[in-house]
């Protein structure tokens, strides 16, 4: 099966939140809190096990005006790059 995702791994993050353990909505609540208090063009580097944050967190960006510019599906977790949009 062919990940819908693009593995980013070099990309610069200015912030680093890890949520491994937390189950929805949690992530997605704290990947909020954490990107409302980022600049616009700002990046979140986000780490998730909940494998509900897949559908989670591209809604999240979307509904934010943000720019999901990757997402890495990896054995133990997830690992989302969130740039913060003008209106998020």
């Amino acid at each position: 099966m062919t990940s819908q995702f693009t593995k980013l791994t070099h990309e610069k993050a200015d912030v680093e939140l890890d949520c491994s353990g937390l189950l929805c909505p949690l992530p997605v609540y704290q990947a909020s809190l954490a990107l409302g208090k980022l600049s616009p063009g700002q990046v979140l580097r986000l780490i998730t096990t909940d494998p509900g944050s897949l559908e989670d967190i591209p809604a999240l960006a979307r509904q934010t005006g943000s720019i999901l510019l990757a997402a890495e599906r990896n054995e133990d977790n997830q690992v989302f790059w969130i740039e913060k949009g003008p209106r998020s």
